[in-house]
C-alpha cells in the first residue's frame, strides 16, 4: 500500500470535514486574502485558488452571497461573476500562458460537487501534456508550484489586467 504523507490537510479537515456547517467561500469573505487565497474581490464575487488544485492556478470564484445555483443570483450578481471569471482567465493566460481551460460548476453532490451549499465556478488552466504518465501511471498529481507563489502571481496579473 503507498501512503501520501500530507499533514498540512490536517487542518482543512478539522474545520471543513465531518459535518462542520462552515462554508470555505463564506470563511473567504469575512476573512483575510492571504490566509484564504484570495486572488481578487469584486462587488458581489470573490475568486480564490483551490487549495486542493487540478493544476497550478485552478481558481475558484463564488458569489459573495451564500447560494448554491445560479439560478437564484440577482442579474447584478451574474454580470459581476462572469466579469470576474473573464478576468482571472486572462490574468492566468497572461501569468501562465496556458493553452486552454476547463471552466465550469459542480451543480449538487451527483454532479461532483464537494461544495453543494455555496455555488462556485472552477477556472483550471490546461497546457498540452500536463496530464502524462504521473497521474496515469503511478496515480500522482506533480504541482510545481506552492500556493503562495501561485495566489503572489496571480494576484500580481489581475492587478496588471485592471490597468490596461
Amino acid at each position: 500500500m503507498r501512503v501520501l504523507w500530507a499533514p498540512w490537510r490536517i487542518e482543512y479537515l478539522r474545520k471543513y470535514g465531518g459535518g462542520v456547517k462552515s462554508c470555505i467561500f463564506c470563511d473567504a469573505v469575512r476573512g483575510d486574502d492571504r490566509s484564504h487565497y484570495v486572488v481578487f474581490r469584486s462587488r458581489y464575487s470573490i475568486a480564490m485558488l483551490n487549495i486542493y488544485p487540478y493544476n497550478t492556478a485552478h481558481v475558484m470564484v463564488a458569489p459573495i452571497r451564500h447560494v448554491p445555483r445560479p439560478d437564484l443570483l440577482t442579474e447584478e450578481e451574474i454580470m459581476d461573476i462572469h466579469r470576474l471569471v473573464t478576468l482571472v482567465m486572462r490574468a492566468i493566460e497572461d501569468e501562465y500562458s496556458p493553452q486552454g481551460f476547463n471552466i465550469g460548476m459542480n451543480i449538487g453532490r451527483v454532479a461532483g460537487a464537494g461544495i453543494e451549499a455555496h455555488m462556485h465556478i472552477h477556472i483550471v488552466p490546461r497546457w498540452n501534456g500536463d496530464t502524462n504518465f504521473m497521474p496515469v501511471i503511478a496515480g500522482t498529481k506533480v504541482m510545481p508550484e506552492d500556493l503562495v507563489t501561485t495566489w503572489k502571481r496571480i494576484r500580481g496579473a489581475i492587478q496588471r489586467q485592471l490597468s490596461k
